[in-house]
């Protein structure tokens, strides 16, 4: 039996079992600002390091990497406790198709991550130098921001890297965003959940996206995350990236629902767990059942003490008798008048005895 069963003897909650979502401490509009800023940081990580980094080392992409991995583990160690830490619509998808979160949330949560993508590519975009714009060949600052878009064909890296020799087609870019999803979201929920014993779970998944942000560029330059994806065009006007842009929402949302749909088959429990397989836990660990443990009310312990005061006092007093026997009575003479010569009366008839001088 899996390890993940192991409890100790005692009394189990429901939740000690299985995943479930709990009622959040904090408001939703607290929770949304939370996914907000922590959308903002990562977008800001990536899509800002994206914008300028022909100037690190000729544009590789372990700068973009590092710069993503490390702002996922700050958003996610400053408020991953207030919201879940998504920060991503696909995540935030697999966490409410597991279990772990709640569908009503899911909305608003997706509203909350696209603000603050667009909320950092707005602050990308006023810092653009309008000289850079002339000496890129571009037209707008938004044209700019538009080279960190993520594409396939044409618009893929491969291609850019290769003046247009080989590029990577739509269902290879359809496969490989859909697999990296499913890989970031699967770690995020296998990382996050009540049996994970890790002491820093953002650290662990921020490594994550930073190494499968290397696996997907030269492919699809990385999406993983669809406000990343939105950040990157919302100012670019039309163009191949806004009619490219649909993939990245819909293979990474994919990618999610494999890996939450993984977790809920592979898990050592989960919530509709058969009654043959809670009683197997249970007799295996000496577990009792919580709903089930026998409660007593006030009077019956009370009834139960007077009870077991007066067999206390029977059996006290029977260990008395035992000890103590009960006495013999002994025959008792009649009793006998002691009298005097004097007091005896004489025969009738007769005189008594006279005393001689």
């Amino acid at each position: 039996m899996s390890q993940d069963y192991a409890a100790p003897a005692g009394v189990y909650e429901a939740d000690d079992v299985v995943d479930a979502p709990a009622t959040p401490p904090y408001s939703l509009a607290t929770r949304m600002a939370a996914e907000a800023f922590g959308t903002f940081i990562l977008v800001l990580g990536i899509v800002g390091t994206g914008t300028f980094n022909f100037l690190n080392l000729n544009g590789t992409i372990l700068t973009v990497a590092l710069s993503g991995g490390i702002m996922l583990m700050a958003a996610f160690a400053s408020v991953g406790h207030v919201s879940g830490g998504h920060f991503n619509p696909a995540v935030t998808f697999g966490t409410a198709l597991a279990g772990r979160s709640a569908w009503k949330d899911l909305l608003p949560y997706w509203a909350a991550q696209l603000l603050g993508g667009t909320v950092a590519a707005a602050a990308l975009w006023a810092v653009v130098p309008a000289g850079l714009v002339t000496a890129m060949g571009l037209t707008t600052r938004g044209d700019v921001l538009a080279r960190t878009a993520n594409g396939w064909g044409a618009s893929s890296q491969l291609a850019g890297l290769t003046q247009g020799q080989a590029e990577f087609p739509f269902l290879t870019a359809l496969l490989v965003e859909v697999i990296v999803a499913a890989v970031f979201v699967g770690v995020f929920l296998a990382v996050t959940g009540k049996r994970a014993r890790l002491a820093n779970p953002a650290v662990v998944v921020g490594l994550t996206l930073g190494a499968l942000y290397i696996v997907a560029w030269p492919v699809t330059n990385a999406s993983i995350n669809p406000a990343r994806s939105f950040a990157s065009v919302v100012f670019a006007g039309s163009g191949t990236a806004w009619g490219q842009l649909w993939l990245f929402f819909v293979a990474p949302l994919v990618g999610a629902g494999l890996a939450a749909l993984f977790t809920l088959v592979f898990a050592p429990a989960v919530a509709d767990a058969s009654d043959e397989v809670i009683d197997e836990i249970e007799e295996t660990y000496e577990i009792v059942p919580a709903a089930t443990a026998p409660v007593e009310s006030a009077d019956s312990v009370a009834s139960a003490e007077s009870a077991e005061s007066i067999d206390s006092a029977e059996s006290v007093e029977s260990v008395e008798s035992a000890e103590s026997p009960e006495p013999v009575e002994q025959p008792v003479a009649d009793d006998v008048e002691t009298t005097s010569a004097d007091d005896i009366a004489a025969p009738e008839g007769s005189t008594p005895d006279k005393p001689q001088a």
